[in-house]
């Protein structure tokens, strides 16, 4: 194919794409749904099948590349072992429910890939709404942020699972299979981890090269199209490969700068993943076979919500945010298309189950972004309706969005540093978020979380944890940067008390406007600071010199 013919019709996709997207927006709807719709539209006309499945697979893969870049252990740790148990009994739950369900229609292989595929949730529409919404750390965003994460870790034997289960999945025709894959496997890990965490630090913290945006883009584009072609080449599930990629380039030293430099990437991944998503579906298949596709779309929200709602209350949440948590979680996510489409490559799926699978899932990701805003609206209607046929007063909803008491000092120069001294004798321990590698290693020898990148962007703010922060301290001088980083802070933690550090005194009225609670006036400081010093100069250390003889005025003489 001409390149010219295939870079038209990309632009034509992702130009259809904006409009509806755009529309969508004006609306008041999600931008993904004008997304599905480009491709559900434009598909078709553009595309034949095969270079549809191609697409739609490169999406699948450079989206889950990105979601790998959010993935973090660190923060998958600091839930806590309760919000863990809950991600893996949700998968296990939820897969053995769907699959006992499904027995009856289908085989014991086809029931146990439907049940994997529905209890996976959509990482990216989720966390994309949460965050927007300013609710990451509620409790309904933290719950679901510990199970989406345990979704994402399961995949990997998830797709080994639906590979064995294939029609030709017999264990003496795999076992070699799945060893090469394995190894395979352990094999493009151990170089993506020599090249992120031994190469590249090396490289990057060469003087100059840190604070060069341009190569850190470049680098994620290079990893991102680069782990997809090893991973096909390797015969591995370019997805695979590319979330793989993703996870270890998000806990490498460099992540946080990383994530932040590349919004406008991800936002190309992210609409070519639903678009792609849209040309796969069947549009007159689909009018055909409604009922059916309502049906299995209606078994799946309410299946998973009350699954979801039942194991957290288990673990002692609230009914009304356990009943949310559940709405939240109740759709057909991303890395269902992986399972799928390997599932349909490998025989377990026939065409028209995969077709079905598809419809139900584009129309749950459509749904999705309402089941999130409204999940708490929904939870209070489902719960009103209850108590007055029991006849009980509905119950005060408490505030769970509360910041923790958290503080975070954005920059470690020698004010930063002294602002951290003064805490760590009050046992307190702050984060702190720098770009100077420098000032990185200094604060991580005083034992203190930091995260590097720059605070200027929202995206270095949100995963140094500053929608937990009751107290955020600004030491940055630049009076512009600092500028930035309060109104970014306003966005992302508009309760939090921001104490900011003033250069100069006729910036002051625009770092309050910007939202600062407290300014520290640089210029009043070291002007009262100095002029003590002068008076202190004056009163001790000048009548102190003069009483030695000291004080280098001329002595009077017979001449006076």
């Amino acid at each position: 194919m001409d390149i010219w013919f295939l870079l038209g019709e990309i632009l034509l996709l992702l130009g259809t794409a904006f409009v509806l997207g755009a529309l969508a927006q004006r609306l008041r709807q999600s931008p993904i749904v004008g997304y599905l719709l480009a491709g559900m539209i434009l598909g078709p006309i553009l595309f034949n099948r095969d270079a549809m499945f191609g697409v739609a697979e490169l999406g699948v893969a450079l989206l889950l590349f990105s979601i790998g870049l959010e993935f973090s252990f660190n923060r998958l740790k600091s839930m806590g072992t309760r919000v863990l148990a809950l991600g893996l009994l949700q998968i296990s739950v939820t897969i053995v429910i769907f699959s006992a369900a499904l027995m009856l229609p289908y085989t014991l292989a086809q029931a146990l890939v439907l049940g994997a595929i529905a209890a996976l949730s959509s990482t990216a529409v989720v966390l994309r709404v949460l965050v927007d919404r300013v609710e990451i750390d509620s409790v309904r965003g933290r719950h679901a942020l510990g199970i989406l994460l345990l979704q994402d870790v399961a995949v990997v034997p998830m797709v080994l699972l639906v590979t064995i289960l294939s029609p030709r999945g017999h264990l003496d025709s795999i076992l070699m299979p799945l060893i090469k894959t394995l190894s395979a496997t352990a094999a493009m890990v151990a170089v993506f981890y020599l090249i992120f965490f031994k190469l590249m630090p090396v490289i990057f913290r060469t003087k100059g090269l840190v604070t060069n945006r341009e190569l850190f883009a470049l680098l994620v584009i290079v990893v991102a199209l680069g782990s997809t072609w090893a991973a096909h080449a390797l015969k591995l599930s370019p997805a695979l490969g590319a979330f793989l990629a993703g996870m270890l380039l998000g806990e490498s030293p460099f992540a946080t700068q990383i994530r932040a430099d590349i919004g406008s990437i991800r936002t190309l991944f992210v609409t070519l993943f639903f678009t792609s998503i849209g040309m796969l579906a069947e549009p007159r298949w689909l009018a055909a076979h409604i009922p059916t596709v309502l049906a299995a779309l209606t078994s799946i929200f309410v299946g998973k919500s009350i699954i979801i709602y039942l194991l957290c209350r288990l673990f002692s949440i609230s009914a009304r945010q356990a009943l949310a948590t559940g709405i939240t979680l109740a759709q057909v996510g991303e890395f269902s298309f992986v399972l799928a489409n390997i599932a349909r490559a490998g025989g377990a799926l026939s065409e028209e189950v995969f077709d079905l699978i598809v419809s139900v899932a584009i129309l749950s990701l459509l749904l999705s972004p309402y089941m999130v805003n409204y999940a708490l609206p929904l939870a209070d209607a489902v719960f009103s309706v209850l108590r007055r046929s029991r006849g009980k007063r509905p119950e005060k909803a408490q505030d769970h969005n509360r910041a923790k008491c958290e503080l975070v000092i954005i920059g470690f120069g020698p004010a930063g540093q002294r602002v951290a001294e003064a805490l760590l004798e009050k046992q307190i321990h702050p984060r702190v978020i720098e770009l100077n590698p420098q000032s990185v290693r200094q604060a991580e020898a005083m034992d203190l979380r930091v995260y590097s990148g720059d605070a200027t962007h929202s995206e270095v703010l949100l995963h140094a944890g500053i929608a937990e922060a009751a107290v955020v301290v600004v030491t940055v001088p630049d009076p512009h940067t600092c500028r930035g980083i309060i109104r970014n802070i306003r966005v992302t933690a508009p309760h939090a008390a921001v104490i900011a550090r003033g250069r100069y005194h006729i910036t002051i009225s625009q770092l309050e406007a910007a939202g600062a609670s407290s300014v520290i006036d640089e210029e009043n400081v070291v002007g009262r600071r100095m002029a003590q010093n002068v008076l202190d100069y004056l009163f001790t250390a000048i009548p102190y010199a003069m009483a030695c003889g000291l004080s280098g005025k001329p002595s009077n003489s017979q001449n006076d």
